[in-house]
């Protein structure tokens, strides 16, 4: 992971998975697990793995590496248990989508990753774990994606940033490497208040064995102020999976109607982040399918 980032201008990651199902009249979410037992069913994983290969296939058809992550962002200990589900869901789900890579016969780098989330509601800050609650709590998900195993594990729309030390100290403890990911407001902040910047260094600070980067996700790319953070952040932060709507998380949360700007406005802001920014890796969250990486496959870069 660390030699892709390395080598690499531009990476891809995926576009949304949830929000697309969300929107299948074909399958049902779990009200647990959400995504995770489509796995099990022959409709749900043909959903799972035609979404999936859309991604892939984009990746070939540029010529760029791509990150995955397994459907688990649901999948924690107390959903697991509070499920009628198998306990061993977050190992199936990593065979799941290596079985979708081992079927690649195509020549292009694809990387998996363990994805897990917060334990409760992603856009209440103030339902977020302490620190030790947080590696405690987790450490049980953790553990389970990073015996499947995965490529690298990554933690995604965190709004509190204590929740997120706890989840950093977790995942390092597996050796393998880890990508944390905030949730953002339109003011660049974390939802709990912090600045991105002393989120990253105080994650930084609390561990040895770092994060291998930072994203932003569930936030559109002009929720980011770089011009007053490149300094301090060079480097550290290296992606974005953005949402397609500009809308603030209290409008889009709930919403029945599918929000989105226009796939070159989104797609423009995305090119920008990269060409000045030097972020890497580029995918899609909320609103976005597969026309929004077609977009960055066709223009980052030129």
């Amino acid at each position: 992971m660390k030699n892709l980032l390395e080598e690499h201008k531009f990476i891809l990651a995926e576009a949304a998975i949830v929000e697309r199902l969300r929107r299948n009249e074909n399958i049902s979410l779990d009200e647990n697990l959400v995504n995770a037992p489509l796995i099990f069913s022959e409709e749900g994983s043909v959903a799972l793995r035609s979404l999936y290969e859309e991604y892939i296939d984009i990746a070939v058809a540029s010529d760029r590496p791509i990150l995955l992550c397994t459907p688990t962002w649901r999948a924690n200990r107390d959903r697991v248990l509070a499920s009628k589900q198998r306990q061993d869901i977050n190992v199936e789900a990593a065979k799941f989508m290596k079985e979708i890579v081992a079927n690649e016969t195509r020549k292009v780098t694809i990387k998996i990753g363990g994805l897990i989330g917060c334990k409760n509601d992603c856009y209440i800050p103030e339902e977020g774990l302490s620190l030790n609650e947080a590696r405690d709590f987790h450490k049980w998900q953790i553990n389970e994606l990073a015996s499947a195993p995965v490529d690298f594990l990554i933690a995604v729309t965190l709004p509190s940033v204590e929740e997120a030390a706890g989840i950093a100290q977790a995942m390092e403890a597996t050796g393998l490497p880890y990508i944390m990911s905030f949730v953002i407001g339109s003011d660049g902040k974390v939802l709990d208040g912090t600045e991105l910047q002393a989120a990253i260094e105080y994650l930084d600070a609390k561990t040895t064995n770092n994060p291998l980067g930072y994203f932003v996700n569930c936030s559109y790319p002009s929720f980011l102020h770089l011009k007053k953070l490149t300094k301090g952040l060079s480097g550290r932060l290296i992606g974005i999976q953005a949402n397609a709507s500009s809308l603030s998380h209290a409008e889009l949360d709930g919403s029945t109607e599918l929000k989105f700007e226009s796939v070159s406005e989104w797609g423009s802001l995305m090119v920008q982040l990269n060409r000045d920014y030097g972020l890497k890796v580029l995918g899609g969250c909320c609103g976005t399918d597969g026309k929004h990486l077609e977009y960055l496959a066709e223009n980052v870069g030129k």
